[in-house]
């Protein structure tokens, strides 16, 4: 009976598993808490264009609500005058486009490629040279 004790295995994870395993977790949180701002601005910056969208009719009111917009919701990573305002044949559009760089550790980042627009999934935005 003593011997069959002996020869079970032992189950559950060591200390330097558990060490492991909790540095993953804290990597990941860290990553998570530099991300989800971003991921939150992206959101308030989609809603202010719509916004602008809505209480302008030409390219400089939409790019002027939208930078009250921004100073309210304390968006920093893009301006009016880096949307992009444009007539799709319906009425205007609003898209924009911005890269946001995070520092991880030493030389190494994260780069997140935002982009949006008002326009509706789809439809065909007209080409920037005026080609056809």
């Amino acid at each position: 009976m003593q011997k069959e004790l002996f020869n079970r295995r032992q189950q559950g994870i060591s200390l330097v598993g558990l060490i492991f395993v909790l540095a993953i977790l804290a990597g990941l949180a860290v990553l998570a808490m530099n991300v989800v701002p971003t991921v939150t601005e992206f959101m308030a910056v989609n809603k202010a264009i719509g916004k602008a969208k809505a209480d302008g009719s030409t390219p400089a009111e939409i790019r002027s609500s939208f930078d009250k917009q921004a100073d309210v919701a304390y968006i920093t990573s893009i301006t009016g005058k880096e949307l992009e305002v444009y007539n799709n044949g319906n009425g205007l559009e609003v898209s924009f486009a911005y890269d946001k760089k995070i520092p991880l550790f030493g030389p190494a980042s994260l780069l997140i490629e935002y982009a949006g627009t008002t326009d509706k999934p789809g439809a065909k935005k007209p080409a920037k040279d005026g080609g056809a």
